[in-house]
């Protein structure tokens, strides 16, 4: 499986956000995530970092 974790970045923690992320999709100011069982949230902000080894989403504030 290659999913991943989204986490926010906030204050110099990173904070989970979403768990078993399948679809990320920026859309203008806004990120789209879904999980593999189907919740959806959308994050304000930018993608900091990702890392695919560790199966790491790091989102951060604007």
């Amino acid at each position: 499986m290659c999913e991943a974790n989204a986490y926010i970045y906030d204050d110099g923690e990173e904070k989970l956000y979403l768990e078993n992320v399948d679809i990320l999709k920026p859309e203008g100011d806004k990120i789209y995530l879904r999980n593999l069982f189907g919740e959806q949230k959308e994050f304000e902000g930018r993608i900091r970092e990702i890392s695919l080894i560790k199966h790491k989403i790091v989102l951060e504030k604007k």
